[in-house]
């Protein structure tokens, strides 16, 4: 697909219209301090008048010790919250602290205006990365692979905000197996709530549940998406070994191996065996407790696509998505306890 084409489907994307709230930003980068030290920061998908994420880094600038911060934005210059990306300038901000004790006043620091539209893609943007040391942002979930690839390629370390699906998209899921991106500290099963576009919130109300694709919070309408962190820093919780108390020997009955992988069922994470030294299924949900020391993640099931099984599928099955006893269960990650002895 073409840069126009989609470009045009992000803008027609209702999650690329998702606004990050600065409470949400706070919980996750405060496990992430000591890496910005003397750092440049890089939000490329952010307008620094309306971003939380510009708020949360130059109100923070002095504490966290940046050697600089940049933010560039889409098309997008106006105060108004719900810009919808339909003004004529693109623009960037170069921020060095300049003895601010506060959020910066926005017409005495350097705003200006870039040549193309803004698009992480361009080369402006590039050669902004380029200087870059951490990315901060919430990219456009329509483009969120190729967002991800930009940042590989040039090998940058980031925190960044995602669909929950995309753990199994071919080209995160990967990195993820390999240990080059991981998720962040927040808890997967936490509501990331955004704001959005006053016509947005109400197209949510008159056609969507309340509860799963919007919450209604001190009245004010919140999009709701199965949002989590993804980031390749390390923090402290991703090294705490998973406690373990159930066993698999006397219990076997417990753990029932698929039809079609090679491999036994471990339902909840909870759950996982202190005692089995062979290939478990457990839930995607897994990445919030895994230990790349303890754990060593092997694959995921055929569904999520193919060859993700890493060679455990009996592909004679036919039948891609993991069965029990003749019934289909959800996706499925497979892992081996690195501290069990065959």
């Amino acid at each position: 697909m073409s840069t126009t084409k989609n470009l045009n489907a992000a803008k027609s994307a209702k999650n690329d219209e998702f606004y990050t709230q600065l409470s949400d930003i706070e919980n996750e980068l405060r496990h992430y301090k000591d890496h910005f030290r003397n750092k440049v920061v890089y939000c490329n998908c952010d307008d620094p008048k309306i971003s939380n994420f510009f708020h949360y880094f130059a109100y923070n600038f002095e504490t966290l010790g940046l050697k600089k911060l940049i933010t560039t934005c889409y098309r997008s210059q106006t105060s108004d919250l719900f810009t919808q990306n339909q003004h004529e300038q693109s623009i960037c901000l170069e921020y060095l602290g300049e003895g601010y004790s506060n959020i910066p006043d926005l017409n005495k620091v350097g705003i200006v205006s870039l040549k193309g539209d803004g698009d992480f893609r361009s080369g402006e943007c590039v050669e902004l990365l380029k200087q870059s040391d951490i990315v901060v942002t919430n990219p456009p979930f329509s483009l969120f692979r190729e967002y991800v690839a930009l940042l590989m390629e040039h090998e940058k370390k980031f925190v960044i905000i995602g669909n929950k699906n995309a753990i199994t998209y071919k080209e995160i899921f990967g990195l993820i197996k390999d240990g080059k991106l991981w998720v962040g500290n927040t808890p997967m099963s936490k509501d990331i709530l955004f704001d959005v576009p006053q016509d947005y919130a109400e197209e949510l109300i008159a056609t969507k549940k309340e509860g799963s694709a919007y919450k209604i919070v001190d009245g004010i309408v919140k999009g709701r998406s199965q949002s989590i962190w993804f980031t390749n820093l390390d923090y402290a919780k991703r090294h705490e070994d998973l406690i373990l108390y159930k066993r698999y020997l006397g219990n076997e009955d417990e753990y029932p191996k698929y039809d079609n992988y090679d491999a036994i069922e471990v339902s909840k994470t909870k759950n996982i065996p202190v005692d089995y030294d062979g290939t478990m299924g457990v839930p995607i949900t897994f990445l919030d407790k895994h230990n790349p020391d303890q754990f060593e993640l092997l694959g995921a099931t055929e569904s999520e696509g193919k060859g993700f099984s890493n060679g455990l599928w009996f592909p004679e099955s036919g039948v891609a998505q993991p069965v029990i006893r003749g019934k289909r269960v959800y996706k499925r990650l497979f892992i081996r306890n690195k501290g069990v002895q065959a």
